[in-house]
Parts: structure tokens; sequence; C-alpha cells
């Protein structure tokens, strides 16, 4: 109870200070976007869906007298979830710095480089036991109970940004599946130009502290992440590697894994054209807490897309995706998907 209430004392005093004008400045932005998945599982049965992906968010913002903007947003449409109004506040003072109040995130995953892949919303489902990650940031975990700060541009040398996030207790009751009850990280991003390339370096350390009943949690979520984006003209090109571990997994939430991730991908841009391509490998060796095993999970996937953009606004999307995994060492999930749709984004 003392962390919350000193959470919401630091909050109302902060936006109190602010001197902010009657009414805030609205905008309105969203997507639409809906096509047709084929999904070719080895040893299973074609299917066929539509995919759907509903977006309609609102951003609200306001400058005080004194130069800092305040700004918040909610999403009332979404596919998955219908509604979301969890976003919290976001301070954006003069000097270029920046405060996430409330469901602010975790600083590790806000640098995570973006690696290209498909643009299309296919995939190949996979059993719930495989721990095999495929993304940078698999271990950034965090509680609405949290705030974020990000340094302003060029912070200690030219290129550099940095930020750093804590999250407390959110108050949930532990169940069996684990859950996060705190976490720290740090992430920073470099940016510098060699000839006519412009290079990104991102990098961050998460780790959280959680818990579940039945089993005692010795091994907490944590890890690193280190991405490379290469652009020159049209092209680009980036490298990411992940490493960490988490504790609390699987239905039981009686086991913990540790796991890494490597991913590539390739993206060119030529007129009204867009080409993707990507490819992630991932690994596990998940096993009940305290114990081992020598069977791994795993995950490779390979995957490319053409975008057209058709109209303002308009973008016709043709993907594929090929997936190999194993769970325990043995081969499950394999197969490929198609995709083809359009979005339409304002």
């Amino acid at each position: 109870m003392k962390k919350e209430l000193l959470m919401g004392t630091a909050l109302v005093s902060t936006l109190g200070a602010a001197s902010v004008a009657e009414a805030v400045t609205a905008t309105m932005s969203g997507n639409h976007q809906t096509g047709m998945e084929f999904d070719s599982p080895t040893g299973g049965t074609d299917t066929n869906a539509q995919i759907n992906d509903n977006n309609f968010t609102v951003s609200l913002s306001e400058t005080t007298d004194g130069g800092m903007t305040i700004s918040s947003s909610f999403k009332v449409m979404d596919e998955n979830t219908k509604e979301d109004y969890d976003a919290g506040f976001t301070l954006a003072f003069t000097d270029g710095s920046k405060l996430d109040v409330l469901n602010a995130g975790n600083a590790s995953g806000s640098h995570a480089v973006s690696i290209p892949g498909s643009a299309g919303a296919e995939g190949v489902a996979n059993t719930s036991t495989n721990q095999a990650p495929t993304g940078l940031d698999f271990m950034t975990g965090s509680t609405a109970l949290g705030v974020e700060y990000h340094t302003a541009a060029d912070f200690l040398a030219d290129g550099l940004k940095a930020s750093i996030s804590i999250s407390t207790d959110n108050g949930a009751a532990a169940t069996a599946t684990y859950k996060a009850d705190s976490h720290v990280a740090i992430g920073a991003t470099y940016v510098t130009d060699l000839g006519d390339t412009a290079v990104t370096l991102g990098a961050g350390y998460s780790q959280v502290e959680g818990s579940k009943t039945g089993t005692a949690v010795n091994d907490d979520t944590g890890g690193i992440h280190v991405g490379l984006s290469a652009v020159t003209g049209n092209l680009t090109v980036a490298v990411g590697f992940a490493d960490g571990s988490k504790a609390g997994v699987q239905d039981t939430g009686g086991n913990e894994y540790t796991a890494e991730v490597v991913k590539a991908g390739v993206k060119y841009v030529t007129g009204d054209l867009t080409f993707n391509v990507g490819i992630a490998s991932g690994e596990a060796d998940d096993h009940a807490i305290g114990g081992s095993d020598g069977a791994d999970d795993s995950q490779d996937v390979t995957s490319a897309s053409v975008s057209y953009a058709v109209a303002a606004g308009v973008t016709a999307i043709l993907g594929y995706t090929t997936t190999e995994s194993a769970d325990e060492g043995l081969a499950t999930d394999d197969g490929s998907a198609w995709y083809i749709g359009a979005n339409m984004s304002f």
C-alpha cells in the first residue's frame, strides 16, 4: 500500500504543478487490415482463415505554460482485446527528455532494434510447451505500477539515447502461472553515419522478479539483447541477438528455461514496392526448477513479403512464412503459411 500511495502522490503532484490548459489537443489514428491466411502444417490438415487487425487510437496532449508536454492515449478498438485503456502519462520536458508514468513498459524492450520480416499476418501455430523464443525482447516484463525515463538526444555522446525503467508489485494474487512483481531495466540506442550508411546500435538489460503458487521461484526472468541496423538508401539490413532466462513457465508454473535467439532481416524499397526477408532461430532448454535435461526446444522461422502501395494509406500485402520446430528435441509443428490482404491506415 505504501508503494501505491507514493506513486499516486508523485503523479498528482507532478500534474498539479503543470498549469494545464482547459482543453487538450486530441488526434485520431488507426488502421484496418484484413486478408486470408492459408496454413499448411506438416502432417496436419490445411486450413484457411480470414485474419483481421483493426485499431482505433485517440491521442491526447497539451503543453503547460512552462513548456512541458503532457500526453496520453487510449485504444477504443482492437481485434484481440476490444479496448485498451491502460496507457499512462508521458511528460516531455523542454530539454528533450521524457518520463512515462504508469504502464511505462520496459526500457530494455524500448531499445530493441527492429529486424525486417514478413509484413503479412501469417504464421504456423506452435505447441504451448515449446519455449524457444523468436523475438529479441522475450524477457522484458513489467507491471502497471512503473515509470520509464528517456534521456534527451545526444546523451553523453552525439547520437546516444538511453532509458531506465522500474516497476513494483501490482498487488495481483499469485497463481500457478508466473507473474511479474517488479523489474528494473536499462537500454540505449546509438545512431551514427558511416559514409552513406546510417547505422543504429541498440542494446538492453532487464531483470524481473516474480511469484507463483506451488513452487518457489529461484530463477526469475532476466537477460540481454543487442541489435545492429544499417540503412543505405532504400536498403535496410539488420541483425540481433538475445539471451535470457525465465522461471515459472508452462501451465503448472513449475519449470524454468534458458534461451537465446538470433535474428536477421533485409528490407528493400523501390518505388511503390517493399520487399522484406527475415529469419529467426531460437533455442530454449526448459526443465523443472532446479533440475536439468539435455533436450532443447527450437524454432527456425523464415519469412518474406511483398507490399505494394496502392494509394495513400492503402497497402496490398503478400506474405509467406515457413517454420521448423522441435519440442524436447522432437520435431513438431513444422509447416508453412501464406497471407494475402491489404492494410488501410489513417
